[in-house]
């Protein structure tokens, strides 16, 4: 019996051609041939004498990388071809049988031995029976070391690793025995110094004192940091070798922001066409993280001006308390108005993963809808459900997202009419192969009011549009009156299909089709638009150009959209 362990070096697989080198395998190999490069590496001589004095070497370390991959069995001829001053290396290799496994032992002792993580399945590469490869042997070594650090068994270590080769007879036994100790567990926070109070800080911990070690946890504290907008650079570390009985202290470095942004920016799209915006933010402004902020924006349909002052809940980081105030003007298409509103929105992520918003606001709008015009005055409350789920915030690959608001008011409780409005959407992509992406959303709304005529123009439905329909241009879907022009929907229907093709990086083609409507009945017709477009993930976002006409309307003609921002 003899016992061995090489180097994963051996193991490196890479598809490097060596000029000077060549390697013949028989049988056909192409794992054990490129082994044998990786290992071997460059092979450079000035003359054939020069190379034949190399041979001997290379035959050795290819006899070694064979090895590693269970073929003990192997023969290596080494030769020397091609000119005296451009020579070549030619080893021809013939494996011989392989080493194959015999009888495979993982146990599991310690605190740990029950527990999911520990107890995984072997893979095919390390049954009985299986060709020898040290690579997989090593890689369970590894995978039994990487979850022991990860769920936090720092005591850990191998009672028996042992790797047994019979030559003779092609068999080897695996011996692994692998004992994890017992668990630590997270202690108390520290901080260093920062401008906020220990209790707000204390408030963005997402673990309790004593619980079980996760790695992911301390991630996950380190992003719960970072997204509070507080800090721009966060650092938590939990080391186990400051552990006290069995409880690691964790400890954040964290650099707080300058307390005072000021933004500028721009866009473009076919619905508002150009727009600026400005935006002053003090991410905070005492030690309880306090934090407030005004924004403007300015589009030839739209102009509005909005403030808010926030206060940090618990956990700060995902919940807060924010009052708000605002004044907007709209002229877009057949519909003016101009609303001031007043309210405060208290917003939380729950632990399912939920963002729960509610809300109560007073709002005050005049209006010109078509040939009619009014005053309203009203006090809605409001809840929303939103979630999003995705590989990556800019450009995913795969991911979905929901949305559920649902508002209304009570005519005598400052306000003038009843009703109820619910507006439900829904978006998902999947990506398949790498190259193709398909893309769907639904959006679906409803009011409920005995007096829809007084209903103003901001909570009516439209559809048309970058968003919506895109066969139409902006709003222009909706009912329309005794005049012909537009006064908005009872109900909303848009939904949407989208294939994309990436033929080459960050730049795609796509196809789509987009079916929907404003309506004041689901009797009324639905209309339908298809189109193609072009899509480049830019360095600050994607941005979307669609060319659509309506298959309902064939006299609508083609419809241009232009857009930006992440696809859910």
């Amino acid at each position: 019996m003899v016992r061995f362990s090489i180097l994963l070096a051996l193991l490196l697989f890479t598809t490097v051609a060596h000029a000077e080198l060549e390697v013949q395998v028989e049988p056909r190999n192409d794992a054990a041939r490129k082994n044998i490069e990786a290992f071997i590496g460059p092979v450079t001589a000035t003359s054939r004498e020069a190379m034949w004095r190399l041979a001997r070497s290379s035959r050795e370390q290819a006899l070694s990388a064979l090895q590693a991959l269970g073929y003990y069995h192997a023969r290596v001829r080494p030769r020397v071809t091609g000119e005296d001053t451009d020579p070549v290396l030619l080893l021809e290799v013939t494996l011989g049988e392989p080493v194959r496994l015999d009888n495979v032992t993982l146990e599991v002792s310690g605190a740990g031995q029950d527990a999911d993580y520990f107890n995984f399945p072997l893979s095919r590469h390390m049954m009985p029976g299986a060709q020898l490869h040290h690579g997989h042997y090593e890689d369970t070594k590894s995978l039994l070391q990487n979850q022991a650090l990860q769920h936090g068994y720092f005591s850990a270590e191998f009672l028996e690793n042992r790797l047994l080769i019979d030559v003779e007879d092609n068999l080897a036994d695996i011996i692994l025995r692998y004992d994890t100790g017992e668990r630590y567990s997270l202690g108390e926070v520290s901080f260093s110094e920062t401008p906020f109070d220990a209790d707000l800080l204390q408030r963005m911990v997402p673990f309790r004192y004593g619980v079980p070690y996760e790695a992911d946890l301390i991630a996950e504290f380190n992003r719960e940091l970072l997204s509070s907008g507080y800090f721009e650079a966060v650092q938590v570390t939990a080391p186990a070798d400051l552990a006290v009985d069995g409880i690691i202290p964790v400890q954040a470095q964290l650099k707080a922001r300058k307390p005072h942004s000021l933004g500028f920016g721009g866009g473009f799209s076919t619905d508002v066409g150009p727009r600026v915006k400005a935006d002053w933010t003090q991410h905070w402004l005492n030690s309880r993280g306090h934090s407030r902020g005004a924004e403007l924006e300015v589009s030839a349909p739209r102009q509005k001006i909005t403030s808010w002052y926030q206060i940090p809940l618990t956990p700060p980081q995902s919940s807060h308390l924010r009052f708000f105030s605002g004044w907007q003007r709209e002229d877009i298409d057949d519909t003016e108005s101009q609303s001031m509103v007043i309210g405060g929105l208290l917003q939380r992520r729950l632990e399912n993963g939920w963002n729960r918003s509610i809300g109560l606001r007073l709002e005050q709008e005049r209006y010109s809808l078509g040939d009619d015009s009014g005053r309203s005055t009203l006090l809605i409350p409001s809840l929303g459900f939103q979630r999003t789920v995705s590989d990556n915030s800019m450009d995913p690959s795969r991911g979905y997202s929901l949305m559920m608001d649902l508002q209304g008011a009570k005519a005598g409780i400052l306000s003038d009419i009843d009703f109820l409005r619910l507006n439900l959407a829904a978006k998902g992509l999947y990506t398949l192969w790498d190259n193709h992406r398909f893309l769907t959303r639904a959006q679906v709304g409803g009011i409920a009011s005995d007096g829809f005529s007084s209903v103003p123009p901001s909570l009516r439905f439209f559809a048309g549009g970058d968003q919506s329909v895109r066969g139409y241009d902006y709003r222009t879907l909706a009912p329309t009156d005794d005049t012909g022009e537009r006064i908005g929907g009872r109900y909303l229907l848009a939904t949407s299909g989208e294939y994309q093709y990436e033929f080459r990086p960050k730049w795609r083609a796509a196809v789509f089709i987009d079916h929907g409507n404003a309506v004041d009945s689901w009797k009324d017709p639905m209309k339908t638009s298809t189109g193609v477009g072009i899509r480049w993930v830019s360095p600050v976002g994607p941005i979307r150009l669609d060319l659509a006409r309506s298959m309902s309307d064939p006299d609508e003609g083609f419809r241009i959209h232009f857009s930006m921002g992440a696809e859910l």
